[in-house]
């Protein structure tokens, strides 16, 4: 059993396929595939489940992949004990729903680079169902989600809260929405709505709030950031978490405002998720520290919400 033989299993666990590990790590794809199947052969295991949509980790390579995560993080202990300089570069994957992109993610990235200078960080961006089912299968080692106060918690990944807001409609300021210290589930009718697509939290609220009443004429789209662009295009209004908008590049550029909604006492929680496991690759672990740490400074929210206040609906 080779080091790197790990490694291309954790490779193909991220990336989700031989083919996108195998460009990854400069490799032919056969080349990858046959060191794979050695490995399977040495241990008696078929560590991954081959599909025409790509490989995933099997039900007895995730029970493994703890192990393999241990053995791995051991070896970079070792090399950086040796002062290896040109040790394997290694990886962590988030998953996020783009909340609290800039508050939140962005200064986290800047400090764990900071102290991870080798460690590559993927971030990207899907639907809550996407993230779950790829923190499931070891294809994601940490995930960004928004979560409804008072819904069950999934009990098979470590869930630790982040921030907590409420549900705001994010609107052009020169929008008659804009002119109203709060907006009803009413008004929301009376412009094109962009929502979220199906599989995030915050599609199910809005289809909540409305109660089965559709807009006249809406848009759907996959995540905060394009909903928020969309919005300072004038294409219409979207409900968003309140820390997915305060302090955001367009709102401090009053390209975008929100306001709060009335009668409305939900909260949304920003949850940061991973597998749970007897072990957790060490960049993992530093980076769900750093996004702790970040959340701490914010205080759990970015800013009280005050539906009569005048510029921002804060």
């Amino acid at each position: 059993m080779r080091t790197e033989q790990l490694e291309y299993i954790a490779a193909v666990t991220r990336f989700g396929s031989l083919r996108r590990a195998a460009e990854e790590l400069h490799l032919s794809q056969p080349a990858l595939s046959e060191t794979v199947r050695n490995l399977e052969r040495e241990l008696g295991v078929d560590l991954l489940e081959r599909k025409r949509s790509g490989a995933t980790m099997s039900a007895e390579g995730q029970e493994l992949l703890p192990h393999i995560i241990d053995v791995l993080d051991a070896v970079d202990r070792l090399r950086t004990a040796a002062g290896e300089q040109h040790r394997i570069s290694r990886m962590v994957r988030l998953g996020t729903v783009n909340a609290a992109t800039v508050p939140l993610v962005i200064p986290v990235m800047r400090e764990f680079r900071a102290t991870h200078p080798l460690t590559q960080v993927e971030v990207v961006g899907a639907q809550q169902t996407d993230i779950h089912r790829a923190l499931k299968e070891g294809g994601f080692d940490l995930g960004l989600v928004n979560h409804l106060d008072g819904d069950d918690m999934p009990a098979h990944f470590e869930s630790t809260e982040l921030l907590r807001g409420r549900p705001v409609v994010c609107v052009r300021p020169d929008s008659p929405l804009a002119s109203r210290p709060a907006v009803s589930a009413d008004d929301l009718l009376t412009e094109p709505l962009i929502a979220m697509r199906s599989g995030y939290v915050m599609h199910r609220y809005v289809h909540r709030l409305l109660a089965g009443r559709d807009p006249s004429f809406s848009y759907s789209t996959d995540g905060a950031e394009m909903g928020k662009l969309m919005v300072a295009e004038g294409l219409g209004a979207t409900v968003l978490p309140d820390f997915s908008v305060i302090g955001d590049p367009l709102e401090r550029r009053g390209s975008i405002t929100y306001r709060t909604i009335i009668d409305d006492t939900t909260r949304v929680l920003l949850m940061l998720r991973r597998r749970k496991a007897e072990s957790v690759a060490r960049a993992a672990r530093d980076l769900h520290a750093a996004f702790v740490r970040r959340a701490a400074e914010l205080g759990g929210r970015l800013a009280p919400v005050t539906p009569g206040a005048a510029d921002h609906g804060a």
